[in-house]
């Protein structure tokens, strides 16, 4: 049995979707636990680019499991387009298998997600406006509408019925929006029943059966360890648990099942949307890691913010999600500076310095970076396969990076494409 967990160690973004294709190809259950199509994944296979907001990125390889847990929230619009883009394309998308327990996201959470930030003013979180935290928002209300619920027209009706009867009210009163037609909507709904149906099963049995069986099962979050709802810099953050425990419940499995957990970090950081980013860089080489990087959302396009690597963050998230292994992407990405910054402590405005990431939000809002300087190497590194043939100095790098966050590095990336990675460490246990 082998249940590895892939989490991204930073604010998302951290080339999760490419790990995790990279372990695909031997696993036989790729499943995701929570976040919904506010989040995606680049994928390269071969010359072929495929951009996924909600399906596991499992999905484009045949015989492979994939899964959306109960922990997902899905704009079934957006399944939908998705899974018809992959069939186009000539992806068989029968092994598919979505969780009858994870909630809907409906047109009036996208109405209130944007219009509730855009409210907000100079204080937006910087949300994606997919309708996401309202989804979540209902769930927790007990209130939501489940995948489940499509299968039953009469119990689809009532739930439609009861949510506009409040929420029509809150988009003519609050946000100044035309209430929305209840016939109009369930119909449509409803035409999403028959398009759904043969994905929807029982997710935690399912992965339950797979492990008792000896397989090899990947779990894959959204977002990362700094938008966690518990644990991330509040308030900007997700509405859901990208941290490694989420897995447990997105999944419906106990944590004992768990046997690895993969931090996914870039050998810099980024950051969207609004929020302190102690570790930022100055205008200009925030500008060349962007362009070198190409560091703009997969769902949004957005520009993301650039910095240098930040080792307190990094100790943190591999704290609070255990673990035990560390992928570092986009190393090459560095190639372009002669010194490279490394944040490895924070300065607070008592005038105390830690290595501690602080727990007070204050604290963090106002942390200064305490910088060391490492040697750059100046070398194109996209054709390195060993880590004994990577320059001294980008060993250096690494070296740094797993001692003081105190997690081996396990595999690194040397470009965008699959076969740009240097693999040091195995991560599917044999059965």
């Amino acid at each position: 049995m082998s249940c590895c967990v892939i989490v991204g160690a930073q604010w998302g973004d951290e080339g999760k979707g490419k790990i995790v294709d990279l372990l695909a190809e031997r696993a036989d259950v790729v499943a995701r636990y929570q976040g919904g199509n506010n989040a995606g994944h680049t994928l390269m296979l071969g010359d072929e680019v495929y951009k996924l907001r909600l399906v596991p990125s499992g999905i484009l390889y045949p015989g492979t499991t994939c899964v959306l847990g109960s922990g997902c929230v899905i704009d079934p619009e957006v399944l939908i387009e998705e899974l018809d883009g992959l069939e186009q394309r000539g992806i068989d998308t029968s092994g598919l298998r979505i969780s009858g327990n994870a909630h809907l996201i409906m047109p009036w959470h996208r109405i209130i997600d944007a219009d509730s930030e855009l409210m907000l003013g100079s204080l937006q979180i910087g949300t994606t406006r997919r309708g996401v935290g309202p989804a979540y928002a209902d769930k927790a209300s007990r209130v939501g509408i489940r995948v489940q619920d499509l299968l039953d027209e009469k119990i689809l009706r009532a739930k439609i019925q009861t949510a506009l009867s409040v929420k029509n009210v809150l988009l003519r009163k609050i946000y100044h929006q035309r209430p929305l037609d209840k016939e109009a909507l369930a119909e449509a709904t409803r035409g999403y029943a028959e398009r759904v149906r043969p994905y929807v099963a029982d997710t935690s049995l399912l992965i339950d059966q797979q492990l008792a069986a000896g397989r090899k099962v990947l779990c894959e979050g959204a977002q990362g360890t700094l938008l966690d709802l518990d644990h991330g810099t509040y308030p900007f953050v997700t509405s859901s648990n990208p941290i490694a425990g989420g897995a447990c419940a997105g999944l419906g499995i106990g944590p004992t099942r768990i046997t690895d957990v993969l931090g996914v970090t870039k050998a810099y950081v980024t950051r969207v949307g609004a929020g302190p980013f102690p570790s930022e860089a100055d205008e200009e080489r925030s500008q060349l890691i962007r362009e070198h990087g190409g560091e703009y959302g997969t769902v949004t396009g957005r520009e993301r913010r650039c910095g240098w690597i930040d080792l307190v963050a990094l100790r943190f998230a591999a704290r609070v999600n255990g673990m035990t292994q560390l992928a570092v992407t986009k190393l090459d990405v560095l190639s372009i500076f002669e010194r490279i910054e490394v944040c490895v402590a924070y300065r607070l405005p008592d005038g105390s310095v830690t290595e501690d990431f602080p727990a007070h939000q204050s604290d963090f809002h106002h942390a200064q970076p305490v910088y060391e300087q490492l040697e750059g190497w100046n070398a194109d590194i996209s054709g390195v396969r060993a880590m004994s043939d990577l320059p001294p100095a980008a060993q250096a790098y690494l070296a740094e990076i797993e001692r003081r966050v105190g997690v081996p590095v396990g595999i690194v990336g040397v470009g965008p494409r699959r076969d740009q990675t240097v693999t040091v460490r195995d991560f599917l246990r044999a059965a």
